[in-house]
């Protein structure tokens, strides 16, 4: 299996060390635009707080598990509002008769977004490995006693964890940086059981974004030794949804495009990566 190239990776990994390619010393330019807006609008907290608020939340965080997204700040992103899908998505959240579950939910970001957007938050659902970032999420928002949301730990792999419990019942479900952290057969296994959660019916929608490449190949995973991460471009994430089809008789169409990424993030995953680095970004629809 492809491992990091970075000397002494994973001995820094385990100790949370800080001297890894994707841990921003600097925020930089991430609360700009909608993170900031959210955290001092939604959260109502005070302008010159914000960031000093951030780097604590983050700090914590980098303790539970070092992702690169934690490390980089992408948490702040607020990514699902930048798909060309979200105002269908809003629009059809906001009536009240759709759910929505975000897959590697993480803090729960995506999920303050669309209800400071005017969707009803008891209608979210939000799911991770690790329920520690679900504290930290509350205390990065301050909402713990207003998000309506759900939040489960559990693991994607496990068809018995507390997430069968939403088993037929999703109308859209997000997947951000979630399906790139496996290796190919694993993201087959969890678009079917992406499947197994959503509504049998034509319209249920599959949306989200991911680090892509124009070679689809593995690569060398950032954080988990001997395990490697496929990244797909366009036609391979049209076959592989092909193949899930297939296999849950079911009919999906696929509307994925890469898009470039800024220097910042293709430095941060180092050269192993290569020159064919970009983001991928889709839309999966049930016809």
């Amino acid at each position: 299996m492809a491992q990091t190239n970075i000397p002494g990776a994973t001995e820094k990994i385990d100790a949370r060390s800080k001297d890894v390619p994707w841990y921003s010393e600097s925020i930089g330019s991430k609360l700009d635009g909608a993170a900031r807006d959210l955290l001092a609008n939604y959260s109502k907290i005070p302008a010159d707080q914000i960031e000093e608020h951030v780097y604590k939340i983050r700090d914590k965080a980098w303790q539970v598990w070092p992702y690169p997204c934690i490390g980089g700040f992408r948490f702040l992103d607020l990514a699902i509002s930048l798909s060309p899908d979200y105002p269908e998505v809003l629009r059809r959240l906001e009536s009240g008769s759709e759910s929505f579950l975000d897959l590697g939910c993480c803090f729960g970001q995506e999920l303050r977004k669309i209800a400071a957007d005017g969707a009803p938050s008891e209608n979210l659902y939000g799911s991770d490995l690790r329920p520690e970032f679900f504290d930290l999420g509350y205390d990065l928002f301050f909402d713990r006693d207003s998000l309506k949301s759900k939040f489960i730990a559990a693991d994607i792999f496990d068809s018995s964890s507390p997430l069968s419990t939403l088993d037929g019942k999703i109308d859209i479900v997000y997947i951000g940086a979630f399906l790139h952290l496996f290796g190919y057969d694993e993201q087959v296994q969890i678009c079917k059981r992406i499947v197994q959660l959503t509504r049998p019916v034509k319209g249920t929608m599959v949306l989200g974004r991911q680090v892509g490449n124009v070679d689809a190949a593995e690569k060398p995973h950032r954080t988990n030794k001997g395990q490697v991460m496929f990244q797909h471009n366009t036609e391979s994430f049209q076959k592989m949804w092909n193949a899930v089809g297939d296999a849950t008789a079911t009919k999906w169409s696929v509307r994925a495009e890469l898009v470039n990424v800024e220097e910042e993030f293709r430095q941060a995953r180092g050269e192993t990566h290569g020159p064919g680095l970009r983001r991928l970004r889709f839309t999966v629809v049930r016809e």
